[in-house]
């Protein structure tokens, strides 16, 4: 691989990384302000901060490679639905569905089900990206591991007490994992530029991580005294470009401000 392919390939995978941390940040910032108790609040506002400054670390080296007028801020704000390479697991609304496509009111179990979904992946990608031959990735895989590991340890707690809770927060707890688990096929289903970052030495094959991202899932499941719940339908393709009708909402509430604004500094 030349070297114009081996920078497109990275910079697609470091964007992929990017765009999962930003936008499960602007979901989790949802909760800012009217979180269950004040420290889960706090909790959950500190965790999308990290969040944050993954993406923004991520999008600074992309900005590097790039040159020219791209910044970080023009990778978050200036970006459309179809550029993004997210999982479409992190863009969903934080509730469960209704009727057809109608959302319910924000739902605390939703969003620890996702996290610790998520989570429960990231600590063992980050771990591995460690070794990547592009530094600056190794680098950031080292500080955000740590910040992985208190996200998975939050959120298996708190499926934990809800699943082994009272008959309500088990029944939505469960909800949760029956409504979001199919979505986590998109992360055993490689991309071509994961495929080819894998080849080059920079990037993790995330499908030799299922096996002990499964062991994660079961065994705190089985703590929380739920199921497992089946993972098949319709495998999502968020990282080629095709979203959910939900990411342009949210890109839309997240990018406002910039776009009415260009150029603006604050």
């Amino acid at each position: 691989m030349d070297a114009v392919a081996t920078e497109t390939v990275l910079v697609d995978y470091l964007l992929h990384l990017g765009d999962n941390a930003l936008v499960l940040a602007q979901r989790n910032s949802q909760w800012c302000g009217v979180g269950p108790v004040l420290e889960e609040d706090l909790a959950l506002t500190n965790q999308t901060l990290d969040l944050v400054g993954q993406a923004r670390l991520l999008y600074q080296e992309v900005a590097r490679l790039q040159g020219g007028d791209v910044t970080e801020d023009t990778l978050a704000y200036f970006r459309d639905a179809p550029d993004f390479r997210n999982y479409v697991l992190l863009e969903l609304p934080a509730s469960l569905p209704r009727v057809g496509y109608a959302q319910g009111d924000m739902d605390w179990g939703v969003t620890l089900a996702r996290n610790f979904l998520y989570s429960a992946l990231m600590v063992p990608l980050w771990d591995a990206l460690q070794a990547s031959r592009h530094e600056p990735l190794a680098a950031i895989a080292a500080k955000s591991l740590k910040e992985a590991r208190y996200h998975l340890r939050h959120a298996s707690d708190w499926v934990v007490r809800l699943g082994d809770g009272t008959d309500e927060s088990h029944a939505r707890m469960q909800a949760a994992f029956d409504h979001l688990m199919p979505y986590t096929q998109e992360f055993w289903t490689p991309s071509d530029f994961e495929t080819a970052a894998v080849a080059a030495g920079i990037g993790v094959d995330v499908a030799g991580l299922r096996p002990v991202w499964r062991a994660t899932v079961e065994a705190t499941l089985q703590e929380a005294t739920l199921r497992v719940s089946s993972d098949q339908g319709y495998v999502p393709q968020g990282k080629h470009g095709l979203h959910s009708e939900h990411l342009g909402y949210l890109l839309a509430e997240m990018q406002c401000v910039a776009r009415a604004h260009p150029g603006a500094v604050w």
